[in-house]
């Protein structure tokens, strides 16, 4: 089944799942931008220290569709963990239906099994979802799973990643102050001969730059530079609650 970033994936049936951002998946738009970078990057240190993917996934509604069967597809799908270890986890969220469930890959049954899974929507997710903050739930979800899924394995967690601080002018070109200094120097440079003669070489290394710093570190274009979609599988073990 083909799959690619930005375009629908269609499974069995009629449904058809929109393709995998990253680890944390706003479709519903519910999740503010506060939680979004420290969720990204707790997952992608469970990852890089456990191989275990974790990811989450809002919608608007899943209409006629079972939430159980909805969140199992969509793991299907996404092929959430690699393939023959199968070791993900799948946070789901149906907004209008007010259902959430925990999805577990094969490979983690075992640390995390169907009780555990509940428990941990009872305890850490429920209680802010019944108040309309989605966002603390699932944050608070997502950790008690990444600290389950470390002590299996054991690591220890520094904690979430925030991203780093965009710098001025970094991929964006030059700002207004150095496009000043840049027309005066280039002004100076024509009006000589030596400048002149120099001027296309002065040209030529700015344009070799100018594509500015680019992100790196990202495993594929699948889910954003995720890398925790690699053909994982679930045979549908988890919990589910409604609130």
């Amino acid at each position: 089944m083909a799959m690619a970033l930005g375009r629908p994936i269609s499974s069995e049936g009629a449904v058809t799942f929109p393709a995998p951002r990253g680890a944390v998946n706003d479709f519903a738009g519910v999740i503010p931008s506060q939680y979004v970078g420290s969720m990204e990057g707790l997952a992608r240190e469970v990852l890089e220290k456990t191989g275990t993917a974790i990811v989450v996934a809002t919608v608007d509604t899943i209409g006629d569709n079972d939430p159980n069967d909805y969140a199992n597809r969509l793991y299907q799908a996404w092929g959430i963990g690699k393939k023959g270890e199968d070791k993900g986890v799948l946070i789901f969220l149906a907004v209008k239906e007010r259902r959430v469930r925990i999805e577990t890959g094969y490979g983690v049954e075992g640390i995390l099994p169907d009780g555990l899974a509940g428990e941990i929507l009872d305890r850490h997710a429920l209680p802010y979802f019944k108040e309309g903050q989605y966002g603390k739930g699932i944050s608070e979800a997502m950790a008690a799973v990444a600290a389950i899924v470390a002590k299996a394995a054991g690591v220890s967690l520094t904690g979430a990643h925030p991203p780093e601080p965009r710098q001025v002018g970094t991929g964006r070109g030059p700002g207004i102050f150095q496009l000043l200094l840049l027309l005066a120097a280039l002004f100076f440079l024509i009006g000589t001969r030596q400048g002149r003669a120099l001027l296309p070489w002065i040209l030529l290394l700015m344009m070799s730059g100018s594509g500015g710093r680019r992100g790196g570190g990202e495993f594929g274009g699948f889910g954003g530079g995720f890398g925790g979609f690699g053909g994982g599988a679930s045979g549908g073990g988890g919990a589910s609650r409604g609130f």
